[in-house]
């Protein structure tokens, strides 16, 4: 017997993350670790589940298992919580207009812009003199 649950992948700058949502006991993991205990800033499980909170889904009632890597804190934030989006929309079809209404649909596509030849940086130029 395999157990049923919906797959969701999320992506924002270099993060990745693989959400997986089925029924169960309201359990948070990710990467093996509770929720609380990877994601310990201020206000980032809310901005997660907040693809929950506009599909009106109980979280005590749905397991939610995550692998995330790459990238840094804000970058996986992101991630999951598309990831996330995407997953319920698969559960449930219906979620898909209140999902895209509320912007949890569309991936950030805003990455690190690439060092050009003669610049310090990606857009910094050396300083200019005139003699």
């Amino acid at each position: 017997m395999s157990v049923q649950f919906y797959e969701g992948v999320g992506r924002r700058k270099e993060s990745s993350a693989r959400v997986r949502i089925l029924a169960g006991s309201g359990q948070f993991t990710v990467n093996n670790k509770p929720a609380q205990d990877y994601f310990n800033r201020t206000g980032d499980i809310e901005e997660i589940l907040g693809p929950l909170n506009v599909a009106g889904e109980n979280p005590s009632a749905i397991d939610i298992t995550v692998m995330v890597k790459g990238g840094g804190v804000t970058g996986q934030t992101s991630a999951v919580k598309l990831g996330l989006a995407r997953a319920l929309v698969k559960m449930n079809p219906g979620y898909h207009p209140a999902m895209r209404n509320g912007g949890f649909l569309t991936r950030d596509a805003r990455i690190k812009e690439r060092k050009k030849p003669g610049l310090k940086r990606a857009r910094k130029a050396p300083t200019y003199t005139k003699r």
